[in-house]
């Protein structure tokens, strides 16, 4: 598979995995189990979801590189708008999981300057901010290949 398709295909198959996190499986745990199952459960669905959103964004950011690169060469800029998507969502996932998770559990046991309730919203934030990120990465990606092309090589040369 070219780079082209992974670079379109990932950012859905991530929105997806998002949402399925956050609509489907956390609420159906709490509908199912009791409280503290259902938080046990919500705790490794989340820190799963962690570890692939790393993976897939830093696949992503590098994916948005070689993308931005090309279009270097044809007077494009260092930087899409699709590097800093990705770059945002990465950012979140590491501030919204990997540096509030310790926190969370310090808060639990009483520790800490914020309770769990607000470092929940804070968590809850990140992800919902992250869940935005990708999928107007993920709506950038679905554009058709000639709309998403640079102006220049879209019309035809005439020599």
């Amino acid at each position: 598979m070219s780079v082209e398709r992974w670079r379109r295909l990932l950012p859905g198959l991530w929105a997806g995995w998002l949402l399925c996190v956050a609509l489907l499986a956390t609420p159906a745990g709490f509908a199912l189990l009791a409280r503290s199952d259902a938080a046990r459960v919500a705790v490794r669905m989340l820190a799963q979801e962690a570890t692939t959103s790393v993976a897939l964004g830093v696949a992503l950011l590098l994916l948005e590189r070689v993308a931005a690169r090309r279009a270097l060469d044809t007077g494009g800029s260092q930087f899409s708008a699709g590097m800093m998507l990705a770059l945002g969502a990465l950012l979140c996932t590491v501030a919204g999981y990997f540096a509030l998770q310790p926190m969370m559990v310090a808060a639990r046991a009483g520790q800490g300057p914020l309770s769990f309730g607000q470092l929940h919203a804070l968590s809850v934030s990140f992800y919902g901010l992250k869940c935005l990120l990708v999928l107007a990465l993920a709506w950038r990606a679905a554009r058709p290949a000639l709309a998403a092309a640079p102006a220049s090589a879209a019309t035809p040369s005439s020599s």
